[in-house]
């Protein structure tokens, strides 16, 4: 194991992180199409565009804890709100979903566009477009940024160093980047639960896939498109060296002199391993690991913002839960069916879709509720205020009747998807501007 949380120091500054988010929104006109005005934001700030240009990216900095970030994005949605409410052009407003509203085809979606010393992301978008297609740009969603307190990754340092060798800078270096290492294994093993329990995207409207049915209403068999096997993915499984910070970058270069990946930033794998600043191998060598980011949150339409407190406290408890049990082996094969898994588990059925799980292929939700009870064991052994019910919160979306978030919002956005839409973004538009809303853990 990484984190032998049975020793009293370790246990002390278990819980101690730090948090960042990403999140993507389209920008639309009152009549639920894609706004084509030029990007309202200045690019560098903390609300940039992503691919395209009719979308807004939401950066949060690194806190400390999950309130400041969460209340961090509320306070840009704040701004991005008044200023989509006051345009010279008319009100704008943000499309809640993951799955995009009314779309006239590939030429409604104009690639984000940059100047001057940022050229290149204009470029590099260019060429995603081609390879991909421009309807994937399209797809929204959350990541999550998170590292361990500088405190714990010291004191669990200090405690793999008894008995060992004298301790030195580069070896506290190498210990620092195997952790984050073995937990990136990890959680792209367990990403599939990430995917089941956030899933947010089962319904579409019918021009996401074909011109001919805008206003279609489409049930599209998963729970979260983007995270399924249609959603925007590389071509080819990625088999990536996990034994060393070197390895590692060298399995992905390799991808990137064989031409099959333009740079490291085309890697679409559940989990990213990052440096500080600027994503590149030759930053991550020089530098170390800082972060791991985490991909494979749909938006959910539950949330203002797109995300619920709640639920990233979960994701920070199931790390903690990962770091705690003995390494995984994570070679070739173990990296395929981990991503198939994955692709799985955006499947809408969960008693009849099966994952690979412990040497075994189950149904899906069998799967989750072996793992959250072995979660909620853990946590009844390290306890802390409100761990408890934020488990709880969790075993509800499996063990209560449609109460996951895509049973939800089949049921109240399945008919009439693009009109219900509208009114719910003008909602949050509307709330947001008289302060209604407090970042928190709203009731489904």
């Amino acid at each position: 194991m990484s984190f032998n949380f049975n020793y009293s120091e370790l246990e002390r500054r278990m819980y101690k992180a730090v948090f960042g988010l990403e999140k993507e929104s389209l920008r639309i006109d009152k009549n639920g199409f894609l706004s084509h005005t030029e990007h309202p934001f200045e690019c560098g700030s903390n609300l940039e565009k992503d691919l395209c240009e009719n979308q807004v990216e939401f950066i949060t900095d690194a806190f400390d804890s999950t309130e400041k970030v969460c209340n961090q994005l509320k306070s840009l949605h704040i701004t991005a709100n008044k200023k989509l409410q006051t345009l010279e052009t008319g009100k704008e407003y943000l499309w809640p979903f993951s799955n995009p509203p009314y779309v006239k085809g590939e030429a409604d979606v104009p690639v984000a566009t940059y100047s001057y010393d940022k050229k290149g992301k204009e470029i590099y978008r260019q060429y995603l477009a081609k390879k991909y297609g421009k309807m994937k740009m399209l797809y929204s969603g959350i990541h999550f940024n998170f590292n361990f307190s500088d405190e714990l990754i010291i004191q669990g340092y200090k405690e793999s160093c008894v008995g060992n060798a004298e301790k030195s800078d580069n070896a506290y270096i190498q210990y620092k980047n195997s952790i984050y290492l073995e937990l990136a294994k990890k959680l792209t093993q367990y990403s599939w639960l990430v995917v089941y329990l956030f899933s947010a995207s089962p319904v579409a409207d019918g021009s996401f896939f074909n011109g001919s049915d805008l206003g279609k209403d489409v049930f599209t068999g998963f729970s979260s498109a983007r995270c399924s096997e249609t959603g925007y993915w590389n071509e080819f499984v990625p088999i990536l060296d996990y034994s060393d910070l070197d390895k590692y970058t060298s399995s992905i270069q390799r991808y990137i002199d064989n031409g099959l990946l333009k740079s490291v930033s085309e890697l679409y794998y559940p989990v990213r391993i990052k440096p500080a600043k600027e994503n590149a191998l030759d930053n991550l060598n020089a530098n170390g690991i800082n972060h791991i980011e985490l991909r494979t949150l749909d938006l959910n339409p539950l949330s203002p913002y797109g995300v619920l407190r709640n639920d990233i406290e979960f994701l920070h408890l199931l790390i903690i839960y990962l770091m705690s049990l003995e390494d995984m082996p994570f070679e070739k094969e173990n990296q395929i069916t981990a991503i198939k898994n994955t692709k799985n588990a955006a499947k809408y059925d969960d008693l009849n879709t099966l994952i690979k799980f412990e040497g075994k292929n189950i149904p899906l939700k069998s799967a989750a509720k072996m793992v959250i009870d072995d979660m909620a064991v853990f946590f009844e052994n390290h306890p802390k205020k409100g761990v408890e019910e934020i488990i709880e919160y969790q075993k509800n979306k499996i063990s209560l009747p449609n109460n996951r978030y895509c049973d939800i919002i089949r049921s109240r956005f399945g008919s009439a998807y693009v009109k219900k839409g509208i009114k719910l973004a003008e909602q949050y538009s509307d709330n947001l501007s008289k302060g209604n809303y407090e970042c928190a853990n709203y009731s489904v």
